[in-house]
């Protein structure tokens, strides 16, 4: 009988896409009309979130930004610390987890359902964007509309291709670790 805690591969899968996260979201390239880079942080969060679901894909966004906060460098260009969450980008950071937490959502009502769990990746996308927008624009002291142009505008192609691949890979690899974590030793 499995009670409903956490189990130790559950954990441990957990534990193994924080470290995907914190291994990708470095690697970024800057734009030179913005002061947020082109990143795969949101690509690596919506496959977390399809292989762990809402309950550990939220819990593995919130430990990657912990993490960061903490000093360690796992944000965009190896980037670290306090500082770089108060800073123009760090809106961003936070509606990481809302993105999780959207898409898990999305995927938790709707199992199975593949329109569904593109619409949770779109909204969860919307709202990241909204948090970190609004945060770049006060961070700048610009109008929303102004940050909205090059904290949004530069990345919905690049955004769109990141969810349609997520939505063709993150299935096929929510089933393959379905069956590891359902196998018998």
């Amino acid at each position: 009988m499995k009670d409903n805690s956490t189990t130790i591969k559950e954990m441990t899968v957990i534990g193994l896409m924080t470290a995907v996260i914190c291994i990708a979201a470095p690697f970024s390239i800057p734009i030179p009309v913005s002061p947020v880079p082109l990143s795969l942080t949101n690509f690596v969060i919506f496959i977390t979130v399809y292989i762990l679901g809402l309950k550990g894909g939220a819990l593995s966004v919130l430990i990657y930004l912990v993490l960061g906060t903490a000093g360690l460098p796992v944000f965009s260009a190896f980037g670290g610390g306090l500082g770089k969450v108060a800073g123009p980008t760090g809106g961003y950071l936070i509606g990481f987890l809302f993105l999780a937490l959207i898409q898990g959502l999305f995927l938790k009502v709707f199992p199975k359902k593949n329109i569904a769990a593109i619409l949770g990746m779109i909204l969860g996308m919307a709202v990241c964007y909204a948090f970190g927008t609004a945060w770049l624009a006060w961070q700048m002291n610009q109008s929303f509309l102004a940050s909205l142009g090059i904290g949004v505008i530069p990345y919905l192609p690049g955004d769109a291709v990141k969810i349609m691949i997520a939505a063709i890979v993150g299935p096929k690899l929510r089933s393959a670790v379905e069956k590891m974590k359902n196998a018998q030793h």
